[in-house]
C-alpha cells in the first residue's frame, strides 16, 4: 500500500512534527521516525508506515484478549500491524512487535470486515502489537465494522493521549488495558522503556468518560513485579475511577524475549495477588494463564454462587438468567452484550 498520512500531528518549525497519538509525544525531524518507528516524517508531513499491513490475522475467542465480561463466548477477528510505542524486554509478540522492517501482508480494513462476517466473527480485535501506533488502520477498519454490525475491541498498554482515546472511542465497544508489575513506574522504566505511567490512568480515565466498556490485565512478574502493595494500590485506583464491577484479570507470566531466565509465576503467587484485589473492594478478579483454576470463573459477588465456569478460554457452564441475573440471590452481574456460542475450534490462524 501507499504511503498513508497519519492523524493527531501538527506541523512545527524547521519542517519538524510533534506527533499527537500516544503518550511520548515525539518530536520527529524530517526524514526520521517516531520511538515507534512505523510513523514518519517526510518534508514536514507525517505518514503511517503500517497503513493496510497487517502481521497477523486470527480468527480467536473473545476470552484471550482477555475480556470475560463483553460479548462472552464470541469470536473475534485478531488483526495487528507492526511496531509498538513500548520496549517490553518481556513481550510474547517481540518478533512482531520489535522489528525495525514495516512487514507485513496487504490487508484493507474492507477486507478485514469481509473475512470477519466471512467467518462468523461478531467483532473484531486489534491486538498483539499495539493498536494505538496504527491508528488509521484501525480506525478506518472500526468504522467499517460497524457498519456491518460488528463490535471493536482494543488490547492495549493504555499508552496514548486523550486525543487518541476520543478519537477512536465513537468506534470502539471495549478495551482491554494491559498493566505491569501492578503499575510500578521504575518497572516500566527499566525494563518497558516508558518514561511516564500516568498517562496510562489519564486515558483510563478518557475511555471510562467515553463509555468503552473496559478490563484490566496485570502481569505478575517473579521477584520484580509482583509486589501485593503496588498491586493493591492499582486495584485500588481501578475501583475508584473505573468501578468495583470492573473486570480484574492477573496474568501469569511465562519467561520470553530477553527475560528467558526468569521462571513462571507461581500459582501460589497469583493467588495472594488475587485474594489482595478482592481486598481492596473489587469485585470480579481473575487468575489468567493458568487453565483450570478456580479463579478463571465468575462468581455472584452477593451469595458467592459459580454463574460462569471456564477452562482457558472457554465456557463450560452458564448459569445465569436471561438477563443476567445470579439464579440464587438475584444479584445483577454486569456483563455487556450477549453469550455467543458458535463452536468455532481454535486456533484459526489466516496468517
Amino acid at each position: 500500500m501507499s504511503l498513508h498520512e497519519a492523524i493527531l500531528y501538527t506541523r512545527e518549525k524547521d519542517l519538524k512534527v510533534k506527533c499527537s497519538l500516544c503518550a511520548r509525544r515525539c518530536l520527529i525531524s524530517d526524514g526520521a521516525t517516531g520511538f515507534c518507528l512505523v510513523r514518519k516524517n517526510q518534508g514536514g508531513t507525517l505518514f503511517t508506515l503500517n497503513y493496510g499491513k497487517a502481521v497477523s490475522a486470527c480468527v480467536d475467542p473473545i476470552g484471550k484478549k482477555p475480556l470475560s465480561h463483553f460479548n462472552p463466548g464470541s469470536t473475534v477477528m485478531s488483526v495487528a500491524a507492526a511496531g509498538c510505542n513500548f520496549r517490553c524486554q518481556f513481550c510474547d509478540n517481540w518478533m512482531i512487535s520489535q522489528e525495525k522492517e514495516i512487514a507485513g501482508k496487504d490487508f484493507p480494513p474492507s477486507e478485514i470486515v469481509k473475512a470477519a462476517k466471512q467467518r462468523n466473527c461478531q467483532g473484531i480485535a486489534y491486538t498483539y502489537t499495539e493498536p494505538t501506533i496504527y491508528m488509521e488502520y484501525a480506525l478506518d477498519t472500526a468504522k467499517l465494522a460497524h457498519e456491518a454490525g460488528l463490535f471493536n475491541t482494543f488490547v492495549t498498554n493504555g499508552y496514548m493521549t486523550p486525543e487518541a482515546v476520543r478519537t477512536i472511542a465513537p468506534y470502539l465497544d471495549a478495551a482491554t488495558v494491559d498493566f505491569k508489575a501492578g503499575g510500578d513506574p521504575d518497572f516500566y522504566k527499566n525494563f518497558s522503556a516508558v518514561p511516564e505511567v500516568g498517562h496510562i490512568y489519564e486515558a483510563l480515565k478518557e475511555l471510562k468518560l467515553q463509555g468503552v466498556h473496559i478490563e484490566i490485565t496485570n502481569l505478575v512478574i517473579p521477584k520484580m513485579g509482583d509486589d501485593r502493595e503496588k498491586i493493591s494500590k492499582l486495584a485500588e485506583w481501578v475501583k475508584n475511577y473505573l468501578g468495583e464491577d470492573t473486570p480484574f484479570h492477573l496474568l501469569r507470566f511465562h519467561p520470553d524475549y530477553k527475560m528467558t531466565t526468569v521462571p513462571a509465576t507461581s500459582v501460589k503467587t497469583l493467588e495472594h495477588a488475587y485474594l489482595t484485589c478482592k481486598n481492596a473492594g473489587l469485585r470480579y478478579v481473575y487468575i489468567g494463564n493458568v487453565p483450570g483454576h478456580a479463579a478463571e470463573n465468575t462468581y455472584c459477588p452477593t451469595c458467592d454462587e459459580l454463574v460462569i465456569r471456564r477452562y482457558s478460554f472457554e465456557i463450560t457452564q452458564w448459569n445465569l438468567t436471561k438477563d443476567m441475573r445470579c439464579p440464587v440471590c438475584d444479584t445483577k452481574i454486569p456483563i455487556k452484550g450477549n453469550l455467543q456460542i458458535n463452536g468455532v475450534k481454535f486456533p484459526y490462524a489466516l496468517f
